[in-house]
């Protein structure tokens, strides 16, 4: 499977800002949708933002107004810059591949290993 190696995650204080990004295979990376996920221990993995491939994005009301998705096909990466965060984004934060019809994810259940996000005083 292509990886996806993503990097950014560290400690934070509430209200403070993180800007993560996913690396990714420039040879496919411009012909697919891209979403990060993220997943807390003991809770469901859930889809915090998504970007097609002409720029089209959506976002998970929890995170709406505070996250943006973008994507640089020269460089082969999307980001999530995180503002205003809040101690319930604490999380791994995982990118992948995704449906843009469903939002569902693609490339089976292999998930990498993520990036660390903890938002704490």
């Amino acid at each position: 499977q292509v990886q996806l190696v993503e990097s950014g995650g560290g400690l934070v204080q509430p209200g403070g800002s993180l800007r993560l990004s996913c690396a990714a295979s420039r040879s496919i990376f411009s012909f697919n949708a891209m979403g990060w996920y993220r997943q807390a221990p003991g809770k469901q993995r859930e889809l915090v933002a998504a970007i097609s491939t002409v720029g089209s994005v959506k976002y998970a009301d929890s995170v709406k107004g505070r996250f943006t998705i973008s994507r640089d096909n020269a460089k082969a990466t999307v980001y999530l810059q995180m503002n205003s965060l809040k101690p319930e984004d604490t999380a791994v934060y995982y990118c992948k591949w995704l449906n843009w019809g469903n939002l569902s994810p693609l490339g089976g259940d292999y998930w990498g290993q993520g990036t660390q996000v903890t938002v704490s005083s």
